[in-house]
Parts: structure tokens; C-alpha cells; sequence
């Protein structure tokens, strides 16, 4: 999604930065218990900063509710610092912002697909992902109080042509599995067998955050 210098409206971010989440309640009517001020609305500029739905799981049950996308780690001690918004699953069970987090305060973030700029020369042009099988897309992320942020990884081999990077996807018969803290969290998405993605180039009217409707995702023909 944005890298950082991207001309936006909003403050770059590096990726991944945008995605999109349509009826949010509806695709996870039978994978939580109970759903905590969320609307079942479309979002399809989903940006950080926002506050959006994330599954968490609970002793007794999962629960869907909204969190801010972005977290401010605690050693900024109220410094002027952006959010983070992404962890490299390289690095996350080592620094020390992101280990417990990974360990103890495991979130999945519902969406439909997201966003990821291909740049060629002083050109960016956005493009639209989704899996290939066009099932709701789960990214694993963290969260800490009230915000959380997505877990990325590596591109896969079709995926690295626009972005090196790329968010991590939990499939919906995996779900539980991610949230077993008994089971080491880093290791299990190091071997986790990511369902295939596509994309298609769409218009750059997604720079802009405060444009939100269905065209955002529709084909453009270059």
C-alpha cells in the first residue's frame, strides 16, 4: 500500500496501507459470538488512523469490535511519532514493541481486499487485491489497547512484481489456530501456507481517503 513519499492526502505510510471491508458483521456472523459497536457498512478506503472492525478472541468467545489502525509504541513517551501501522513478521519476536504483543494480544482484521502501489518510473499506480477464490480476506495482526496494526511478510512470487511486501492471510478454517496462544505465534505464521492472491490496477482516485465507494475497485484498463 502507500510507501513512504506516496502524494496523498494523508501522511505516507509505508504498506500495508488500505484496504477495503464490505458488511464487516455479515461475514462474521458465525465466526464470533457477540459484535461490539460495529456498523455492517462498506468501507473501501479503509486507511490508518480510522477506527475499524478486528475479530479478538476471549476465554469463553470471539467477539467483533472496532480498533484504531495504527499503534503508538510506549517508548515514544508523548513524542510527535506516526503510528505504526504494519509489523515485518521477520523481525516480530524480536523487537521489543511487537513480541509481547505477538505472544499474548493476537487480532485478525476482516476485510475484503486491499490496496498496493506498482511503481514504474515517477509513475505509482494503485492496484486492487483479493484471494483468488474471492473468500473474505483475514489479516493477522496485533493489538494493544485500543489499536492494533497488520502483521507483513515477504511478496509471494506473483505478488512481488508490484510491492516486496505483502499482508499476511489467515484462512477462515485457521482462525483458532492463530488465536491458541499455546502455540508460538511468530513460528506459525513463518510456516503458514498463505492462500493465492490477485490483483487488478485501479483508479488513483484511492490516493484520496475521503473517496469511499465501489468504483474505488473496479478494473481500469491502462
Amino acid at each position: 500500500m502507500l510507501k513512504v513519499g506516496e502524494k496523498s492526502s494523508l501522511k505516507p505510510f509505508v504498506m500495508c496501507g488500505r484496504y477495503v471491508i464490505n458488511k464487516p458483521v455479515t461475514k462474521t456472523r458465525d465466526l464470533v459470538k457477540s459484535v461490539n459497536v460495529v456498523n455492517d457498512v462498506a468501507n473501501y478506503n479503509a486507511h490508518p488512523t480510522q477506527k475499524l472492525p478486528v475479530i479478538k478472541s476471549y476465554p469463553n468467545a470471539k467477539t467483533l469490535e472496532v480498533l484504531q489502525w495504527g499503534l503508538t509504541p510506549s517508548w515514544t513517551q508523548e513524542r510527535e511519532i506516526r503510528p505504526l501501522i504494519n509489523a515485518r513478521l521477520e523481525t516480530l519476536g524480536e523487537k521489543m514493541t511487537f513480541k509481547n504483543l505477538i505472544k499474548n494480544y493476537r487480532c485478525l482484521v476482516i476485510a475484503d481486499g486491499y490496496y498496493e502501489w506498482k511503481r514504474k518510473e515517477n509513475v505509482k499506480t494503485p492496484h486492487y487485491f483479493t484471494r483468488e477464490d474471492n473468500r473474505p480476506v483475514f489479516f493477522a495482526g496485533i493489538y494493544k489497547d485500543h489499536q492494533f496494526l497488520i502483521i507483513t511478510k515477504e511478496a509471494s512470487s506473483n505478488v512481488v512484481d508490484i510491492h516486496q511486501r505483502q499482508p499476511v492471510v489467515i484462512n477462515e478454517e485457521d482462525l483458532d489456530e492463530y488465536f491458541n496462544l499455546k502455540i508460538e505465534g511468530t513460528n506459525f505464521l513463518r510456516s503458514y501456507q498463505a492462500p493465492k492472491l490477485k490483483f487488478h490496477p485501479v483508479s488513483r482516485d484511492v490516493n484520496k481517503p475521503t473517496n469511499n465507494s465501489k468504483h474505488l475497485i473496479e478494473a481500469i484498463i491502462n
